[in-house]
């Protein structure tokens, strides 16, 4: 538990310096950083991932390039468990330009709980990456990533999980 306290308490203190950028866009994910608008569309996205784990999927973009994601569902891999994630993510608009859409690329990192039935909890790292496809006519993304995972707790393990999903943009 008070790893869990740890890494909020470092995620929250780095997040504080982003959280007031502006933004500008129209429903999909921001891609540029306003000085002169505050508008605050597409900063919020929800969706579904199916993968490891299958379940909710959500993200905030803080500015053009820089964002929190989270998850919550039930991974099946081991039996089936609850799983809680949650990463800070950098995100690469400008590696493909593509004549519709946007194709930006990401990496992270972040924490990983695994509540399982029949043994102790997982508690370990990710390490993010992934693409994602945002639509420019749709508040829509679709998306795909792996993710390395160390457990730590309850004895050090390595993994890795995968999704695909897609989320709507407020």
């Amino acid at each position: 538990m008070k790893t869990w306290v740890l890494l909020a308490m470092a995620l929250s203190i780095s997040m504080q310096s982003y959280a007031d950028a502006p933004l500008s866009g129209t429903g999909a994910a921001p891609t540029t950083v306003s000085s002169s608008s505050a508008d605050t569309s597409g900063r919020f996205g929800v969706g579904l991932m199916v993968g490891e784990p299958t379940g909710l999927s959500l993200k905030y973009f803080f500015n053009s390039t820089f964002a929190i994601d989270g998850g919550l569902g039930w991974a099946f891999h081991d039996g089936t468990d609850f799983q809680i994630q949650s990463d800070v993510l950098w995100h690469k608009f400008d590696l493909v330009t593509l004549s519709q859409g946007q194709l930006p690329f990401y990496i992270g990192v972040g924490a990983r709980v695994k509540f399982q039935e029949n043994a102790e909890d997982r508690i370990g790292l990710r390490v993010p990456v992934g693409v994602s496809y945002i639509f420019d006519d749709l508040p829509l993304d679709v998306f795909f990533e792996v993710a390395p995972i160390l457990d730590f707790t309850p004895s050090t393990r390595g993994g890795f999980s995968a999704a695909i999903g897609a989320r709507w943009w407020f």
